[in-house]
């Protein structure tokens, strides 16, 4: 069983940054591929990152390319996701999550943390 816990969320102006962490506890977290997603009220999860066990291969959703990015510290059992140009649209609660395999898939993602809170302001 592994168990996640978000970090860092919070509320923040449009074109603020933050920098968002995900522990684990599992001590095989380096076997792990890595995801971020979020789910705005009244909206579906969406994929915003996954990053594979050992960081070498790295995906995004489109609505986040080029202003987010994923990264992960397996000595520290610890993903981050650096969130830059944050615009409202990103308000929503953000989830990561641990897979066996590398996917942009939420249903692929066995093991999940309770979120954290991310609002943008205009």
């Amino acid at each position: 069983q592994v168990q996640l816990v978000e970090s860092g969320g919070g509320s923040v102006q449009a074109g603020d940054s933050l920098r968002l962490s995900c522990a684990a506890s599992e001590r095989a977290f380096s076997n792990y591929a890595m995801g971020w997603f979020r789910q705005a009220p009244g909206k579906e999860r969406e994929f915003v990152a996954t990053i594979s066990s050992s960081s070498g291969s790295l995906s995004y959703g489109d609505s986040v390319r080029g202003r987010f990015t994923i990264s992960r510290d397996n000595a520290k059992n610890t993903v981050y996701l650096q969130m830059n140009s944050l615009k409202p649209e990103d308000t929503a609660v953000y989830y990561c999550a641990a897979s066996s395999f590398f996917s942009r898939a939420p249903n692929n993602y066995a093991y999940w943390g309770r979120g954290t809170q991310v609002t943008v302001s205009s």
